[in-house]
């Protein structure tokens, strides 16, 4: 992994408190592999991989990373759907001393290049085929020379033979150690320097806040791998109790449903949009086993919560925060229903929770309604090689804000009122309003367009798109939709609704008044096709 990026007197009281440790994930792994090789680390679909292949997983691709020339530092490219595979390479980057660039395995070829871009990976790895095509093509179009091809042999994810040498070995867990995407309002990828402390931090709340019990819990995480829930529901927390954790390469709320009464599961991981599909698709299935369900990424729907609790028996939990800090505060076990579902909890101590004003002034203290900002042992280091992303993610004095208005009362409990850039939530995934509209503006019949979150029972919200078009112009929703994926746009941005106005409101300044368009959101899409 790369050279430290925490300051180092912080690192070394996060250490002596006990937040952070010394001992790197791939050791974990391979403590495991020794004291219990046969039992189940990953399921998915029918597939298993236990302790002993997982940690052999990762020392092949160490290996074979190490013999394309992959070095200490040198950055990764892991484009691979939710699995033992993806998990292998995450832990065969690390092995090799290499940071992985984990990409969602829904990227758009744009969000790739992006990516490649940014972070100038030296290797990739990736299955033979890809949405987007073959590999092999996408690498050579990427400009990615060095390609390790992961095949799904017997059940088993292995990499296609090839050069192999020593490789580099593990760093400080304090280091830089993956990358991963988070959504800009120019629509552009960010990327977010991860380490492995700051998971196992997180990590330590999880546990504490949903009483989990070592030795003892059945994971099932829905949620992508490369992204900062899926890391720790799925990379992480499974991995430090030694527990088993199911995931799919490809949501499905039946099968997932299935898998819990089948496997008993007893931990459920999944955006808010994700459990309330589960829920919905599990007529005449058993979810007893569910003791606890973590949940966010989106606002909680209060009925649907409460419907879920009253099924399964379970807790529904939540913490409250982003890819880049982590978490401001959570929801425990013991806190009261209307508490754990109607907030995002109490505000987290160790993570030094402050309030500003929209002026960036801090609010006295902290108490009220304002932006709020952090700075504590969850936060990442930022954004990779972007010192204006940075200078708009953190305060002058450090402190890393979100995008969100919160209210924040005399008991520390925190309830978010708004959100303070355009997003679209679908799913748990934050949409750029205006990126959406810039692409939607390239089709030859669009004069403008603006996109506006559409309420959605199952994801949340979707994207929707007013369009006023050019004189004697047509266009449909599956039009707009073949236009955009021609342009290599990811398929969370295409619109699932469509309205097409004579002309599009403007407020005294000129711009599109999206707020009168948001109150009429349910008028104008109404007749829209899903």
């Amino acid at each position: 992994m790369g050279p430290t990026i925490q300051d180092a007197e912080e690192r070394d009281h996060y250490i002596e408190q006990g937040w952070w440790g010394t001992e790197a994930l791939s050791d974990v792994v391979a403590r495991h592999a020794t004291e219990r090789p046969d039992a189940p680390a990953y399921r998915w679909g029918r597939a298993v991989l236990d302790w002993k292949g997982y940690h052999a997983l990762g020392d092949t691709i160490a290996a074979r990373l190490a013999g394309e020339g992959v070095r200490c530092e040198d950055r990764v490219l892991v484009f691979a759907p939710d699995g033992g595979g993806v998990h292998g390479a995450y832990l065969g980057c690390e092995r090799a001393g290499a940071v992985a660039v984990g990409v969602g395995w829904r990227a758009g070829v744009r969000e790739l290049r992006a990516l490649v871009e940014k972070t100038r990976p030296r290797a990739a790895i990736l299955p033979v085929e890809t949405p987007l095509g073959p590999a092999a093509a996408l690498c050579h179009e990427l400009e990615i020379d060095r390609v390790l091809f992961l095949e799904q042999l017997d059940d088993a994810p292995r990499p296609r033979s090839g050069p192999v040498a020593e490789p580099a070995g593990v760093g400080d867990p304090s280091s830089l150690w993956l990358i991963n995407s988070t959504s800009g309002t120019t629509g552009l990828p960010k990327c977010v320097m991860q380490t492995q402390n700051r998971w196992r931090f997180f990590h330590q709340l999880a546990v504490d806040f949903g009483e989990l019990g070592r030795d003892a819990e059945r994971f099932m995480s829905v949620v992508p791998a490369p992204f900062g829930f899926g890391l720790w529901t799925a990379h992480f927390t499974p991995t430090l109790l030694g527990a088993p954790c199911t995931v799919q390469q490809r949501f499905d709320a039946r099968e997932a449903a299935v898998r819990i009464g089948e496997e008993r599961i007893s931990v459920l991981c999944a955006v808010s949009s994700q459990f309330v599909m589960i829920l919905d698709a599990a007529e005449g299935l058993d979810l007893t086993s569910l003791r606890v369900l973590f949940t966010g990424g989106e606002r909680l729907p209060l009925e649907r919560s409460r419907e879920f609790e009253a099924r399964t028996g379970c807790t529904v939990l939540n913490f409250y925060g982003s890819n880049e800090t982590g978490t401001l505060s959570g929801t425990r076990v013991g806190d009261p229903l209307e508490k754990r579902i109607s907030t995002g909890g109490r505000c987290i101590d160790e993570m030094q929770v402050r309030l500003y004003d929209e002026k960036l002034k801090r609010i006295s203290g902290d108490v009220g309604v304002g932006i709020p900002a952090c700075r504590g042992p969850a936060t990442s280091p930022g954004y990779f090689n972007d010192q204006d992303a940075n200078r708009e993610l953190f305060t002058e004095d450090g402190w890393m804000l979100m995008g969100d208005f919160v209210e924040i009362d005399d008991e520390g409990w925190l309830r978010v009122i708004g959100r303070s850039a355009d997003f679209i939530v679908r799913g748990g995934k934050n949409i750029s309003a205006p990126a959406v509209e810039e692409e939607v503006c390239t089709h030859p019949c669009v004069v403008q367009a603006a996109a506006l979150p559409v309420p959605d029972r199952r994801l949340g919200e979707t994207v929707g798109v007013c369009v006023q078009l050019r004189p004697g112009s047509e266009l449909t929703l599956e039009g707009l939709c073949e236009h955009l994926a021609s342009r290599g746009v990811s398929r969370e941005w295409w619109p699932q609704h469509i309205a097409v106005l004579d002309d599009l409101p403007t407020s005294s300044g000129g711009k599109i008044a999206k707020g009168e368009l948001r109150e009429r959101v349910e008028t104008l899409f109404s007749h829209s096709a899903d």
